[in-house]
């Protein structure tokens, strides 16, 4: 389905709209920009990047021309704000899209992008062992398999077993929650035991999500 011109302009007007924490940077991108632009056109002017041919269509520009420190110093003011203005961009994109990401998005792409390239693993076991494995592993690579035994068979994993007949999710869960890139409010969601309550006295939260699930 194409999208018409129309569409177009009230999708590229939304950027605009207030609460999103993105004008500012855009404003300080094109202030960076007009700077650079400046110090290009005041350098060109003084005749530092001039050539013969066109020495005759600017002399008459000399006149607005300042010193050639100051154009300098815009060329390296548009510089700096062109960059900075960017990142700060791209920096508040990144916290609407993935508010948990607590670093900076050039740094979460380098590591995204690096741990894709990692190397490719098969790890088998069960147990709190495979887990804690599991955690230090994914600082190297997202390239990972993890084949859980489930012989797990005491507390909430055992009960739920027997009750449903399904395979004991404790190890699964714990597995999950080591190859997740979430925030910890989530782990501990998923961790969270229920008591006092007759009938899910014992069990996880993690537990019941997966039972729910099979």
């Amino acid at each position: 389905m194409q999208i018409s011109w129309r569409e177009r302009i009230r999708g590229a007007a939304k950027w605009l709209y207030p609460g999103l924490g993105v004008k500012r940077w855009f404003l300080i991108v094109l202030l960076g920009l007009l700077l650079f632009m400046s110090g290009l056109f005041f350098l060109w002017t003084e005749g530092i990047i001039l050539t013969e041919k066109i020495k005759l269509v600017t002399s008459f520009l000399s006149a607005f021309s300042p010193h050639p420190g100051w154009s300098f110093l815009l060329l390296l003011s548009g510089i700096l704000l062109l960059f900075w203005g960017l990142q700060q961009m791209g920096n508040a994109i990144a916290g609407i899209l993935l508010p948990n990401h607590g670093r900076r998005l050039v740094e979460k792409l380098y590591s995204r992008r690096y741990l894709e390239k990692g190397p490719k693993i098969v790890a088998i076991g069960g147990g709190t062992g495979l887990s804690v494995l599991l955690r230090g592993l994914k600082e190297y690579t997202t390239n990972i398999t993890a084949v859980v035994t489930v012989t797990d068979d005491g507390g909430s994993s055992g009960r739920l077993r027997d009750e449903m007949g399904m395979l004991p999710p404790g190890d699964i869960r714990n597995c999950l929650l080591a190859l997740s890139d979430t925030g910890p409010l989530l782990e501990q969601l998923f961790q969270h035991r229920f008591k006092g309550s007759e009938g899910l006295e014992g069990h996880s939260f993690g537990n019941l999500f997966l039972a729910a699930m099979t």
